[in-house]
C-alpha cells in the first residue's frame, strides 16, 4: 500500500482548547513530530502548522477551527499532488470508547465537523483515518450537549486511558510510515491485557 505523504491531526488550535477531547488528534501529530524531530511552525497559505519529516512526508495540523480543517489539508494536498489515499488523519472518536484505537481508509464522517470538511474540500472520503476514542455522553444525543462534551477536557481516568492509546499508536508509527496498514491495524486494534 502506498506510505502516506501527509500526516494531519486535528484539533482546535488557542490555549483554551488544548485540553480539550476534540483536540486529541493534535496529541498524537505532537508526538510524531517530537519523534521524527520536526519542528512545526506556521505557513498561513497552508491555514496550519506544518512540518517535514524527509524529502516526501509533511505534518499537518490546520489552525482554522475544526470545522474548517478540510481548507488546509486540501490546499496543502493540492499544492504538493497529494492523493487522497496518500493522507493519514488523527481524530478525535465519539464513538470509541477512551483507549480504544481504529485504523481505516475511506467511510463516512459521522457527524465529525473536521472530517465533512475534509472530504468535501478533497472531493473523496478515501483518506486514512486514525479515530482516538474519546468516548461518548450518551445520556444525551443533543448536538450542543455533543459539542460541549468534545470542548471540554476527558475526566482524569479518561486522560488515562485517551493517553495509553496515544502511546500504542505512537508504537506503531514505524509501520503506519511504511505504509504498511494491516501490520498497523493488528498492532492498534489489540488492546494490551491490564
Amino acid at each position: 500500500m502506498t506510505p502516506p505523504r501527509l500526516i494531519v491531526g486535528l484539533g482546535n488550535p488557542g490555549r483554551e482548547y488544548a485540553a480539550t477531547r476534540h483536540n486529541a488528534g493534535f496529541w498524537w501529530l505532537e508526538r510524531i513530530a517530537a519523534l521524527e524531530r520536526v519542528a512545526l511552525g506556521v505557513e498561513a497559505r497552508f491555514t496550519g502548522r506544518v512540518g517535514k519529516a524527509g524529502s516526501e512526508l509533511w505534518l499537518l495540523e490546520p489552525q482554522g477551527y475544526m470545522n474548517r480543517s478540510g481548507l488546509s489539508v486540501g490546499t496543502l494536498a493540492r499544492y504538493y499532488r497529494i492523493p487522497p489515499e496518500a493522507i493519514l488523519v488523527a481524530h478525535d472518536e465519539l464513538d470509541l470508547l477512551p483507549g480504544d484505537l481504529r485504523l481505516k481508509l475511506g467511510g463516512g464522517h459521522a457527524g465529525h465537523n473536521g472530517l465533512r470538511d475534509i472530504v468535501a474540500q478533497l472531493g473523496s472520503p478515501n483518506f486514512w483515518r486514525l479515530r482516538i476514542g474519546i468516548g461518548h455522553p450518551r445520556q444525551n444525543q443533543a448536538e450542543a450537549v455533543v459539542a460541549d462534551y468534545v470542548l471540554n477536557a476527558p475526566r482524569r481516568e479518561e486522560q488515562i486511558r485517551i493517553d495509553e492509546a496515544i502511546d500504542r499508536a505512537t508504537a506503531a508509527w514505524p509501520q503506519l510510515k511504511a505504509g504498511e496498514f494491516e501490520r498497523a491495524t493488528q498492532a492498534l486494534h489489540t488492546k494490551p491485557k491490564p
